[in-house]
């Protein structure tokens, strides 16, 4: 090569990557979409304020129950459960796929070599030749971003594997609070059955003593139909809560990846405590709740596919090169009057797709105002399930010890009516109805202890997972 085509090839190299560099991005900017937003929340009066921390792990927030067996199942969620892993690799492959997207930046380089032999006749004799060449050639090509398209490309990618990221995150939460409520309805189902059980044994007792009193001639055989028939009433109530705590263990089995018949848990007999949570203000939310942040992940995306879609408007500029060895003979095949070489840009640009490039246009701003509409149900639905919860979390409280001292009332109520029963002065009909009240009161006060825990789990899921208030110290309700 001469001092003249070098010069020629160095300055139409320069002059490509300074155009290159120049280049714009067609398509918007991303601007984050405006959502709906209040100052406080509705049902937060009389919380204190707290301190988020937006920017690390929620860590193990199930730990505010003070439950060792709960946290032990936890970590083994973390560890193997399956929906977790499918969101993990859905991560992984938004990953891979970015890594895909910014290959383009850089070129494509390829190596040849070759060997071939070709035939050729048209002689007067009718005789035919055989030719040998050999080949070897490194190759390049790189298609110049002129418009954008690899960098919207690229900034769609990166969303969408942010997008996945929160998305593991918000799989992760989601299976740790499913966990959560089902552990705590297993300690109520068993709460439950115990209090059958003892109801069982003291309606034994109440049926013994209607028979010794039909038996004396006071009693009529009514009053034993009705005893037995109370008792038999309340062995299928325990039988169905049996039938229910083995179906919560069954699940909490599949959450932490384990088969059910390989997987028990003894009797729960210590009370969780239902924790207070820091609330904090209705902003933190988009930036805590991690399906909120893949929302508006996905809305980052769906803006740069615009741009992507755009950019097939206008023509591709390709810088192309070439060289190598090419010979007749092996024995001076790389030698350096066989070498040869090429070199040149390739500009190229559709003319006419009969409406594809307007139609791939247009989907792609439906598909960004699609994602706008779902970001903004995201940030409404999240805000809603706080105000839910809070209701829950606070109308439960009071609830709860209403509940209690019916419960309460209804048990000296089952005595008082029992021991009437004995004196004479009261019927078995009385004494069962008395029963019947006590025992639906009871299943209430543990009804309202369920939900209440469910509402204490739903609201830390709801926040985005845990944190605390200022000074570390677990911010409470007044």
């Amino acid at each position: 090569m001469n001092s003249k085509e070098s010069g020629m090839k160095k300055r139409l190299f320069g002059g490509l990557c300074v155009l290159a560099l120049a280049g714009c991005a067609v398509g918007p900017d991303y601007v984050r979409p405006a959502v709906a937003s209040a100052d406080q929340f509705k049902e937060a009066k009389g919380w204190q304020p707290a301190s988020p921390a937006d920017q690390i792990a929620k860590g193990a927030w199930w730990k505010v129950f003070n439950d060792p067996d709960l946290d032990r199942l936890e970590d083994q969620l973390n560890a193997a459960n399956l929906t977790i892993a499918q969101a993990e690799a859905q991560y992984r492959q938004s990953s891979a796929l970015l890594q895909e997207a910014q290959a383009g930046f850089l070129p494509t380089v390829g190596l040849s070599a070759s060997e071939t032999h070709a035939r050729s006749g048209g002689s007067s004799d009718g005789s035919s030749t055989v030719s040998t060449a050999y080949n070897a050639a490194l190759s390049a090509s790189w298609e110049i971003d002129l418009w954008g398209q690899v960098r919207r490309g690229v900034e769609a990618g990166q969303a969408k594997a942010a997008s996945s990221l929160a998305s593991l995150e918000n799989a992760r939460l989601s299976a740790q609070a499913q966990l959560a409520i089902a552990y705590f309805q297993l300690y109520v189902a068993d709460s439950q059955k115990r209090s059958l059980d003892d109801s069982v044994a003291a309606y034994q007792q109440q049926l013994t003593i209607t028979q010794n009193r039909y038996a004396a001639g006071v009693a009529g055989q009514a009053d034993v139909a009705q005893a037995q028939s109370q008792l038999q009433s309340i062995q299928v109530q325990a039988m169905d809560k049996g039938l229910q705590r083995d179906q919560l263990e069954h699940a909490i089995a599949v959450l932490i990846g384990q088969t059910p018949s390989s997987f028990s848990l003894g009797e729960r007999q210590t009370a969780p405590r239902v924790p207070a949570t820091p609330v904090g203000v209705p902003s933190d939310l988009l930036e805590r709740r991690p399906d909120v942040a893949a929302a508006e992940r996905l809305v980052a995306e769906a803006n740069a596919q615009i741009g992507v879609a755009r950019a097939a408007w206008f023509p591709q500029l390709t810088l192309g090169a070439s060289g190598g060895y090419r010979s007749g003979s092996l024995a001076n095949w790389i030698t350096l009057p066989n070498r040869v070489w090429s070199v040149g840009p390739t500009l190229a640009a559709t003319l006419f797709d009969g409406g594809l490039r307007s139609g791939q246009n247009a989907a792609a701003v439906a598909s960004y105002d699609q994602s706008v509409a779902t970001y903004r149900q995201t940030v409404l639905t999240a805000f809603q399930d706080v105000e839910d919860n809070l209701a829950a979390t606070r109308i439960l409280a009071q609830e709860a010890d209403m509940q209690h001292q019916a419960v309460l009332a209804a048990r000296q109520s089952a005595d008082i009516t029992l021991n009437q029963y004995k004196a004479g002065t009261a019927g078995m009909l009385s004494v069962v109805q008395a029963n019947a009240t006590w025992q639906a009161s009871v299943r209430s006060e543990f009804d309202i202890l369920n939900s209440r825990l469910t509402a204490a789990v739903g609201l830390i899921k709801a926040l985005g997972g845990g944190y605390q208030a200022p000074g570390g110290e677990v911010a409470t309700a007044h």
